[in-house]
């Protein structure tokens, strides 16, 4: 009974502490560390193909490193596994949108929205939404995602000097000016807020 005993405590040692050293993909992740995490996610689908979560953090991981085709193909894998997975529709549309594919983006963000419309990356949903607008010219448009995308994120000051920037392009040069103003409120040294401010104050002088 003893050496019994003895022995159950050994293993369960030998599997906390395989537990307690085995490599965290997303933890490499949110240190900065993409190329490790990459390769962690690819050693546990060896182990386990249809790992969805290695699939998810695989694509982060290599959408940060600019490796939009690879990810695009372990996004599309992900999706077979779960076909209403949010985070990997949310991965396509970033995907989709950096390798200019606008209309595909929206509607992968759209699907996002309607999944998950107080998800973790709905913030940023949102500013890609906005993005793509401007890159249209749909200018209003972009004013409510950015709008929306401010209102889950207060303290980008980047996001509201996109903001001003919609509202300045859609001529609503009062709400541009509020917006630029609230950006540099954040970050003073933000050089196209201060630049776009200015612009919009020269525009309403010549009004």
């Amino acid at each position: 009974m003893r050496k019994l005993l003895a022995l159950l405590f050994a293993l369960s040692w030998i599997f906390s502490v395989e537990g307690q050293t085995r490599p965290d993909a997303l933890q490499e992740y949110r240190a900065g560390n993409f190329e490790r995490a990459v390769a962690i996610c690819r050693e546990e689908l060896r182990d386990a193909p249809r790992n969805l979560e290695s699939h998810v953090v695989l694509c982060w991981s290599l959408v940060r490193l600019g490796r939009y085709a690879e990810a695009q193909r372990y996004a599309q894998a992900g999706r077979d596994i779960s076909r209403y997975d949010a985070r990997i529709i949310e991965v396509l549309g970033e995907i989709s949108y950096y390798e200019g594919r606008n209309s595909e983006a929206l509607s992968f963000f759209q699907e996002y929205i309607n999944l998950a419309p107080e998800g973790q990356r709905i913030d940023t949903v949102y500013y890609f939404l906005g993005e793509i607008y401007i890159r249209l010219g749909r200018f209003r448009l972009a004013d409510i995602a950015l709008t929306t995308a401010v209102h889950w994120a207060p303290g980008s000051a980047a996001w509201w000097t996109r903001l001003a920037y919609a509202r300045e392009n859609a001529l609503d040069y009062g709400e541009a000016v509020a917006a630029y103003e609230k950006a540099l409120s954040l970050d003073a040294q933000l050089s196209d807020a201060r630049r776009g401010l200015d612009r919009v104050r020269q525009a309403m002088a010549v009004r």
